[in-house]
């Protein structure tokens, strides 16, 4: 197996963070910093900043609600509330797909490494959906110009076209299979409208409404959901 990829596998963190440590020294292997892409075998005994990293028996998957006014990160000294914090498990744990502070809504939780990467990769074209509302009533012309593809001056990108559907006056649905930084907020201010409130209500085929959640819970998630989110992902 790639290096990269056991790393993962151990739930240490995502293939391209397992990349970045291994270029920056801090990987072992047998007591050795490892030259690019190599594989390791079963009896190879890889260290992490000197402490042994071992391929885990089993993992985590959470359905996690974030609130508004949690930060999605690990570590950040001037975050008032984390994520992690805000889970509260014994174990380390992130996500596919950050939200911004502002938002909330559906997060993936899981120590599975090679799945946080297989979502992540945007060739695939997951889709996450959103609710959002904006400050100014909806024309057809706004719904257009977001469907079709809004170019982003700050990014230098163009997103890729998605489905909008009309919810409300001021409220629409929006399918994402892509995930720039605030994407939906620079999309629609480059519209001419701000938003308001933004939830997210689906990753792929988990759903918020499946599980039963306010914001701050997590659940696990249900073997049915998980099988096919793998196999979508390409891991079954």
């Amino acid at each position: 197996m790639r290096l990269n990829k056991f790393i993962a596998s151990c739930g240490a963190c995502s293939r391209r963070e397992a990349d970045k440590l291994i270029e920056s020294g801090r990987i072992t292997v047998n007591g050795t910093v490892p030259s690019p892409g190599l594989s390791v075998s079963e009896g190879d005994t890889v260290l992490l900043d000197g402490k042994e990293i071992k391929a885990k028996a089993s993992f985590t998957y959470l359905a996690y609600y974030k609130p508004v006014g949690v930060t999605c990160t690990e570590k950040d000294v001037h975050a008032k509330r984390t994520v992690i914090e805000d889970i509260g498990l014994d174990k380390r744990v992130t996500y596919a797909g950050r939200l911004d502070k502002d938002s909330e809504g559906l997060l993936i939780m899981t120590d599975d490494g090679n799945l946080i990467e297989a979502m992540m990769r945007g060739s695939k074209k997951h889709e996450k959906e959103y609710e959002v509302t904006v400050d100014k009533d909806i024309s057809g012309d706004f719904l257009n110009k977001m469907a079709n593809g809004v170019y982003l001056p700050e990014l230098d990108k163009t997103t890729r076209g998605c489905k909008v559907t009309k919810t409300g006056k001021r409220s629409f649905n929006i399918i994402l299979t892509q995930g720039l930084n605030r994407q939906i907020r620079r999309m629609a201010s480059a519209c001419g409208a701000e938003v308001v409130s933004l939830k997210r209500i689906r990753v792929m085929n988990i759903r918020l409404s499946d599980y039963d959640l306010v914001p701050g819970k997590y659940r696990p998630i249900k073997a049915k959901d998980l099988e096919k989110l793998r196999s979508d992902c390409g891991l079954e």
